[in-house]
């Protein structure tokens, strides 16, 4: 029996899974939310604790690591985290082969799903795909004639931070209009939330023109978070919009013409067959997937031919990439044996 661990360290969760080589069956399989003071030192020390719980006096053969942030693949250092404190040009995969002596990889969580979809979910059998996840940000992940791209310096794929309105809201990154600014979910919850605070605000002190009120305009948005405009999400919003929010529409609206328009431009540029949609996306709504998909059809040229389509192994799809990333190490140490 030929054990693989696979990591997934994201941005408010950390999970661990054991696998046997060739399965498709969790043998075991823990999760846990990141807490929300955590730091680096919090989240290594959380998912130590998730390990030894899941090996048992066990050893695996090989661990595959999924990162929520920019990782050089090629040394298995984190760069850093967007959402995690002190993980600046951390050894990940040095720290890991150090205490458990077995082979470790390390990837970007983006890379890592996009091998995960391409080897188990909705890539199998296409040679060349795009893999995008829509959740606390907007990421993406190449696979290139069956193997994965991640560019010179490790950072293809960002789609997120292509810009899609240059006059549009600052993002984290300091551009303005960003795919992620418009198409996250934490942003998505945030111009909801600005849009009603301004409705709400005195005409002197409103920030942006006041909106005209349509039918149904925030109410049920409000209803659901009980006024409390804080505990708006992402996934909220695409609830209410299904209601018939008008607001929470316009909301949506505007996140899937943004990431329709970042689809059709990669189409064009890149020309994968396949655009494989992965995170909160998935649960927005048949309105978002059509806007989307029209948006992506008339931005990209006629000629170019490509599909969307939602990801399969949902939250799982970077524990799956860190499987291919773990086993893709057996097999070539395998291969130096024999």
């Amino acid at each position: 029996m030929t054990l693989i661990l696979a990591l997934d360290f994201g941005g408010t969760k950390l999970a661990a899974a054991l696998v046997n080589l060739g399965s498709r069956k969790w043998l075991r399989y823990e999760r846990r939310l990141s807490p929300a003071n955590a730091n680096a030192n919090t989240d290594l020390e959380i998912m130590r604790s998730l390990i030894y719980s899941l090996l048992q006096d066990t050893k695996p053969a090989a661990i595959g690591v999924s990162f929520g942030g920019p990782v050089d693949a090629s040394t298995g250092t984190v760069r850093l985290s967007h959402h995690v404190a002190g993980w600046e040009n951390i050894p990940l995969k040095g720290l890991l082969e150090n205490e458990f002596g077995v082979p470790v990889g390390v990837d970007n969580d983006a890379n890592v799903a996009a091998l995960g979809e391409h080897r188990f979910g909705a890539g199998q059998g296409y040679d060349s795909l795009f893999y995008i996840t829509v959740s606390t940000g907007v990421g993406g992940g190449w696979i290139l004639n069956g193997k994965p791209w991640r560019g010179a310096g490790g950072m293809a794929g960002e789609i997120g931070h292509m810009v899609v309105d240059p006059a549009g809201p600052v993002c984290l990154c300091g551009k303005r209009g960003c795919v992620e600014r418009l198409a996250s979910g934490p942003y998505m919850a945030q111009n909801a939330r600005e849009i009603l605070e301004n409705v709400d605000a005195p005409a002197a002190s409103r920030r942006v023109p006041q909106r005209r009120k349509g039918l149904r305009d925030g109410e049920v948005l409000r209803g659901l978070v009980g006024d409390n405009l804080t505990l708006l999400t992402g996934q909220l919003v695409s609830e209410a919009a299904a209601a018939g929010d008008d607001l929470a529409k316009e909301v949506l609206h505007k996140a899937a013409w943004a990431l329709g328009v970042g689809i059709g431009n990669v189409a064009n540029l890149m020309n994968p067959q396949r655009f494989v949609l992965g995170g909160g996306v998935t649960k927005a709504g048949e309105a978002f997937w059509q806007v989307m998909r029209q948006v992506a059809r008339e931005t990209a040229l006629p000629e170019v031919d490509f599909e969307v389509v939602p990801a399969v192994l949902g939250d799982d799809a970077p524990l799956w990439g860190a499987v291919a990333i773990a086993s893709m190490m057996v097999e070539a140490l395998k291969f130096l044996v024999e």
